[in-house]
């Protein structure tokens, strides 16, 4: 079991007494109910049945809606629910859901995320058929608030299987969203939950840069998670202050430690580039929208994560960019107040 970290909660052991499953799908909810509908008609319309696969809706003291509601229409008795005394916070409460699993095999859900026809039936074939792996993922599918399919995320490989040098990829960028990674619980057993530090987000990459770092992962390519890019999840509301660009760059500190000394350096100055890249690309749909605030905060942001000169350039391109903006908002506003004053 890992030692106690004052960032990562402990994942204990499952008690010897208790009955456990093969799967253990668990699902962190906050005002998402009308999502959550759709997320447990597409895990139970897979569901192998109890004795293969614990299904769990884990709340975090949701305020506009009634997740237990949901869960008690749908399930009907076969989807277990808890809901937290107190809201504890996304990241507390994901620990809450590795903490009340019991099955070999963890799926983090999202509430407002959906799996595939196939995904449990493959993903468990690919860990039989690569019993070396300690975790796996699929490619996933980005959609809208509304479920618009927006774009699938790049292939790793070209074929199903074990991924290699792996970590060399996984430590540049984040390549994988959450509901598309089964980690075996002895993983988190010996390596802790997700790491609290970050606020609104890099949580998940430094959690599978660290695990990446000691055990193999294995790949499906076949696309079999719906991952939902909603407008106002956390990550989005983060920008603004550019909350979501330190995030990033406090996990590339963190990850840095878990890479081999020799590449350490390298990886974690690309993974830079990566962050600032992301940063510049945000700023960039931030201007468009008029919101300058924003598009300083993640320009800002993005320097802090890289020095290279392209990376400069580009900042410096966005500042001329947020420049015309402000002098276009700050002129219309003195014409309309005077049109305003002259009417």
């Amino acid at each position: 079991m890992n030692e106690d970290h004052p960032y990562r909660a402990t994942i204990p052991l499952v008690p010897e007494e208790v009955s456990r499953p093969l799967w253990s799908v668990m699902i962190p909810t906050y005002n998402c109910a009308d999502y959550l509908r759709e997320t447990l008609n597409s895990v139970l319309a897979q569901d192998p049945g109890a004795d293969m696969m614990q299904i769990q809706v884990v709340d975090d003291r949701s305020t506009l809606d009634d997740p237990r509601a949901v869960v008690e229409e749908l399930g009907r008795g076969r989807v277990e629910f808890y809901q937290q005394p107190q809201n504890v916070g996304y990241i507390k409460n994901f620990a809450t859901c590795l903490q009340r699993s019991r099955g070999h095999l963890i799926h983090l859900l999202h509430g407002d995320d959906c799996v595939m026809d196939g995904f449990y039936r493959k993903m468990q074939a690919l860990f039989e058929q690569y019993p070396e792996i300690s975790a796996g993922f699929c490619r996933q599918v980005i959609i809208d608030d509304w479920g618009h399919w927006q774009r699938f995320i790049p292939l790793e490989q070209t074929q199903s299987g074990i991924l290699n040098r792996w970590l060399e990829r996984i430590a540049t960028e984040l390549t994988l969203q959450t509901p598309a990674m089964v980690v075996r619980r002895e993983v988190y057993e010996q390596l802790g939950g997700f790491d609290s530090r970050m606020k609104s987000c890099g949580e998940d990459w430094e959690m599978w840069v660290r695990i990446a770092s000691q055990y193999s992962i294995g790949y499906e390519v076949e696309p079999l998670v719906l991952y939902r890019d909603r407008s106002n999840s956390i990550t989005k509301r983060s920008i603004r202050t550019g909350q979501n660009i330190r995030d990033v760059r406090m996990a590339t500190q963190i990850t840095r430690a878990y890479l081999p000394p020799q590449i350490a350096g390298k990886l974690s100055r690309k993974a830079g580039s990566s962050w600032a890249d992301w940063a510049f690309y945000i700023a960039g749909q931030m201007i468009d929208k008029g919101d300058i605030v924003a598009a300083i905060a993640q320009i800002r942001e993005g320097l802090l994560c890289s020095h290279h000169p392209a990376e400069i350039g580009l900042a410096v391109w966005l500042m001329l960019r947020v420049s015309k903006k402000w002098l276009r908002q700050t002129v219309e506003a003195s014409l309309f107040k005077s049109q305003k004053n002259f009417a």
